[in-house]
This record gives C-alpha cells, sequence and structure tokens, in this order.
C-alpha cells in the first residue's frame, strides 16, 4: 500500500510539474525575482537608516554626558576654591560616574558606526546586484519576447501552429472526400459500360447495340437514295425489282401476287 502511494505522488507532482511549466512564464519569473531584490535592498536600507539614528541619538547622549561633566570639573574648581572641599569631593565623583558612562556610550558608538559602515557597504553591494540583474533580466525579456514572435512566425509560415494545422487538416479532408467522389463516379460509370449495371433510363447502350444501329440505319439510308435515283431515272423493272427485293422480307407478305398471262393463239 505504501509503494502504491509513492507511486500516486510521483505522478501527482510530475503531472503538476508539468502544468506548471506550461503555465510558467519566464518573464513574470524575472520580474518577481527582481521585486524581491528591491524588497531586500529596502530592508538593508532601513537597517541602515536605523544603525545611523541609533549611533546619531548616542552622540547626543555623549554630547550632554561631556557638558555635564564638564560642568562639574567646573563646580568642584569653584567650590574648592571657596573652602568647600567637601562639595569639591561630591562634584568629583559624580564627575567620575558621568565619565563611566561617556567610557560605555563611546563603546556602543564605535560598535554601532562599525555596524553602520557594515550594512552601508552591504546595501552597496546589494545595490550593485540588482542593478546588474535589471540589466540582465530586461535583456532575457527582450530575448525571450523575440524567440516567442519567431517561433510563432515559423510556425505560421510552416503550417504547424495550432489554427493552421486545423485549415491544414480541412483542406485534407476536403481533398480526400473529393477524390472519393471521383473515384466513385468513375467506377460506376466503368460498370455501366461494361453492362454490370443495369440502366433503368433506358438512355445507356452499350456499344455492339450503338454499332448496330448505326449500320441499320447507314443500310436504310442507302437503300432510300437508290429507289430514288431509280424512279428519277425511270429504271427498268428490272432494276424496280431489285430495290424492292433488297427492302427486307416484311414487304412480301402484303405485297399481291402477279396474275398471270396467257398468250393469245
Amino acid at each position: 500500500m505504501s509503494g502504491v502511494m509513492k507511486r500516486m505522488g510521483m505522478i501527482f507532482r510530475a503531472k503538476a510539474n508539468k502544468a506548471l511549466d506550461r503555465a510558467e512564464d519566464p518573464r513574470e519569473t524575472l520580474d518577481y525575482s527582481y521585486q524581491k531584490q528591491l524588497e531586500l535592498l529596502q530592508k538593508v536600507r532601513r537597517g541602515v537608516a536605523d544603525v545611523a539614528t541609533s549611533r546619531k541619538r548616542l552622540e547626543l547622549q555623549l554630547n550632554q554626558l561631556q557638558k555635564q561633566s564638564s560642568t562639574l570639573e567646573d563646580q568642584g574648581r569653584k567650590a574648592l576654591a571657596l573652602g568647600r572641599e567637601d562639595l569639591a569631593r561630591e562634584a568629583l565623583s559624580r564627575r567620575a560616574a558621568l565619565q563611566q558612562q561617556v567610557s560605555d556610550l563611546e563603546v556602543q558608538h564605535q560598535t554601532l558606526q562599525g555596524e553602520e559602515e557594515k550594512l552601508t557597504l552591504a546595501a552597496q553591494r546589494l545595490q550593485a546586484k540588482v542593478d546588474a540583474f535589471r540589466t540582465k533580466k530586461e535583456t532575457i525579456k527582450a530575448t525571450y519576447t523575440a524567440a516567442e514572435a519567431q517561433t510563432r512566425i515559423g510556425e505560421a509560415f510552416s503550417g504547424i501552429s495550432e489554427e493552421m494545422g486545423d485549415v491544414g487538416m480541412a483542406i485534407q479532408r476536403a481533398e480526400d472526400k473529393t477524390a472519393t467522389l471521383q473515384a466513385r463516379a468513375g467506377a460506376i460509370d466503368e460498370l455501366l459500360a461494361s453492362g454490370a449495371l443495369d440502366d433503368s433510363s433506358g438512355l445507356h447502350k452499350d456499344d455492339i447495340q450503338s454499332e448496330l444501329d448505326r449500320l441499320s440505319g447507314g443500310t436504310d439510308v442507302e437503300l432510300e437514295l437508290q429507289r430514288m435515283k431509280a424512279e428519277l431515272a425511270g429504271g427498268s423493272s428490272s432494276s424496280q425489282q431489285a430495290i424492292e427485293g433488297g427492302q427486307g422480307s416484311r414487304g412480301q407478305q402484303g405485297r399481291p401476287q402477279d396474275t398471270p398471262r396467257f398468250d393469245k393463239q
């Protein structure tokens, strides 16, 4: 069961990866990556600004402590001049405490200043990388767009695009149907000519019948022509009988028999 589940998971991940590949546009991915780099650069700059603000605040505190230390030193000197050694000692004690705070703040100030320099350098390097990535991104996008347009133009000219493929298939189907109809018409003509199929209209005749009709029609015309020539020329009765005898057996049954003639004695 675990093997089946692993296989199903692998198939699902493979199909999902293939679907993502079809849906992914490299130009959009590059734009998204560039946007993320800009956000990171903005965070680094914000960090530099925060460190600089903290450093500036420490500088203000140092200035105030140094002013207080100078004031306490003057006060101690004046108290000592007036014979108030106790006040002078107190002023010097407070000044010593302030000096300790100043020393601690100076250490923090140096640390913040070092962090600020590091962050500033990192921001500069990151800015250079972002600028280089932006230039490369635009170059890749332009190249991809040109390649995509060239591919579409090539597919259109070669007829392998989806739209041209549909048109080509329609043309091929029309040509196949036309060829089928032409072959069927030719086959029917051959079958009718050979007599394998009967012509119910009665208009079709085979070659033998056509030849017989032609010979019969030609004979009737020749016989009629000879008869007319004989009538015009006033030909002899023997010629007339020869012409009439050639007309066939149809006229012999209806013709009256010759009456015998008797010689006079």
